[in-house]
């Protein structure tokens, strides 16, 4: 089977295959059908509003019945944000950095229609976080949040991380991102696939290392709740960790892993991934 792939391709291999083809179904999506393209971008964002709400709701719990305990209850419910996202096929900026990348270096897409790609996706990546965090914050389980719910904790230390630390962070959390993006490409049924995403996106989640559309919910979601001042959150300072997380995003799922696979894979016939 791997033998067949790598004929076919003659670069990449299996996953090769795969990315080949989404970075096609990317272009034609975002150059012949724009609306839906920022649709499914908006989409990841309400998935992922979805997903850490959740967290968010069961890391208060376990902050209750021990201090510490809340930070391993939120990534593991916020693991399974990248699995709807990847199951419902909505289009991430962070899976789209390495997806790029490869399409630019191995000539599948131009470089400006990749950058077109990874811009017009990260608009709408924050617009569908600014929606559904204005509305999760309207429901129940979000209205009269204590200044010391973990959200706020989680933001606080968010704002208290210097510029050199955000941006080392989000190399690491895209690297993790981008890694689970192409170990459940190569699992071989639905089960694997799953239990790939959640276990491998645990890492970063645990680790509290910075994920850019991440921030894109829980910065809305903590002035909608009320909480901006009790957390230290200033407008300034999320435009700031945005522009440096993002940076740090592409470094790590862009370059190391989009560009560094992609280089490991050239002109290769037997060791391709």
């Amino acid at each position: 089977m791997a033998a067949n792939a790598t004929n076919a391709t003659g670069k990449l291999g299996i996953f090769g295959e795969v990315a080949k083809e989404t970075i096609a179904k990317k272009e034609d999506l975002i150059t012949n059908h724009f609306a839906k393209f920022a649709y499914r971008s908006i989409l990841a964002t309400m998935f992922l509003t979805l997903g850490t709400a959740a967290a968010l709701t069961v890391a208060q719990i376990g902050e209750n019945i021990a201090p510490g305990l809340g930070k391993m209850f939120f990534a593991f419910m916020f693991s399974w944000s990248l699995v709807i996202i990847v199951y419902m096929s909505a289009e991430l900026t962070t899976a789209n950095m390495m997806f790029m990348t490869i399409g630019v270096d191995q000539k599948y897409i131009s470089l400006g229609k990749g950058i077109e790609i990874l811009f017009v996706c990260t608009l709408f990546n924050l617009i569908g976080g600014v929606i559904f965090s204005w509305v999760l914050a309207q429901t129940t389980a979000f209205q009269n949040l204590p200044a010391d719910h973990f959200l706020v904790t989680t933001i606080a230390t968010k704002m208290a991380k210097s510029p050199l630390t955000l941006f080392l962070e989000g190399i690491f959390a895209n690297i993790v991102v981008t890694t689970a993006v192409i170990a459940s490409n190569r699992m071989v049924n639905g089960d694997g696939r799953a239990i790939s995403i959640i276990f491998i996106i645990f890492i970063f989640a645990l680790l509290g290392d910075e994920h850019v559309i991440a921030n894109f919910v829980l910065f809305p979601l903590t002035y909608f709740c009320g909480l901006a001042e009790e957390a230290g959150l200033t407008i300034g300072g999320a435009l700031f960790n945005w522009l440096i997380v993002w940076i740090g995003n592409y470094v790590g799922g862009g370059l190391i892993i989009g560009l560094g696979y992609s280089w490991l894979n050239k002109n290769e016939r037997l060791y391709v991934d």
